[in-house]
């Protein structure tokens, strides 16, 4: 994988633990998330949100993104296949580390991010899956970031770390 990527598939969900929905673009909005997901801040209907109504919003909510490098070899390594979004994250990125995004400023199409920490498995996306899917995808998950400006994206646009 080099420095750069490119965007691959977009997915949202209006609502916590719904079936991803592939999305041709998407409105990213600095601070807010992507717009119809069920993340985005003024809805905050995601399965780890629980802050209070005046309580600030924490970081790395706003968007997700994993390998499809990853998606593939966990079905090559572990045979768990994953159908398109089935993994819970917004961009399938190709050809970028995600890992190596954590802390820094990169552009995903139109938006500019910040990696704000791995995106490790959990519980309820091994309940919505399959067995196996926590172990086979550790350290390979993807990442949690921030929208620090807004902008649209699309398949086929680039992913490039600025820094």
């Amino acid at each position: 994988m080099t420095g750069s990527g490119t965007v691959e598939r977009i997915f949202i969900t209006p609502e916590a633990k719904a079936e991803m929905e592939e999305q041709t673009s998407v409105e990213s909005v600095a601070g807010k998330g992507l717009r119809g997901d069920c993340y985005f801040s003024e809805i905050e209907t995601g399965t780890f949100v629980e802050w209070e109504p005046n309580e600030e919003r924490h970081d790395g909510y706003e968007l997700t993104l994993i390998e499809q490098e990853a998606v593939t070899a966990i079905e090559r390594e572990a045979g768990i296949e994953l159908a398109p979004g089935e993994h819970r994250r917004n961009i399938e990125t190709r050809d970028v580390a995600l890992n190596h995004l954590v802390g820094q400023r990169f552009r995903v199409g139109d938006a500019i991010c910040r990696g704000d920490r791995l995106c490790e498995p959990c519980n309820n996306l091994q309940r919505l899956t399959q067995d196996g899917v926590l172990q086979a995808l550790t350290n390979r998950g993807g990442l949690r970031a921030d929208i620090l400006e807004s902008g649209i994206i699309r398949p086929d646009d680039k992913v490039e770390p600025l820094e």
